[in-house]
């Protein structure tokens, strides 16, 4: 356990030390108050990957026929 004022002048060993596996914990007097863990890297599960498709296919109507069914979107050109 390593107080604030350790951990203020010491932060890259303690970070070092978390990066190593290591428990790093950080207290106001004797009450702990943090952990510092080490960060994994996860992709961001909000982008979509490369070449996905994150949309359904849309529907091509030739030379402005009416097809399917009232409701369905139609895409005319």
């Amino acid at each position: 356990m390593y107080t604030v004022h350790f951990a203020k002048t010491n932060l890259s060993k303690l970070l070092q030390m978390a990066e190593d596996g290591k428990q790093v914990v950080l207290a106001r007097g004797k009450k702990p108050i943090a952990r510092l863990v080490p960060c994994s890297q996860l992709p961001n599960p909000m982008r979509p990957e490369v070449g996905t498709t994150t949309s359904p296919l849309l529907k091509v109507v030739e030379n402005r026929e009416v097809a399917g069914q009232v409701g369905d979107a139609v895409l005319y050109f």
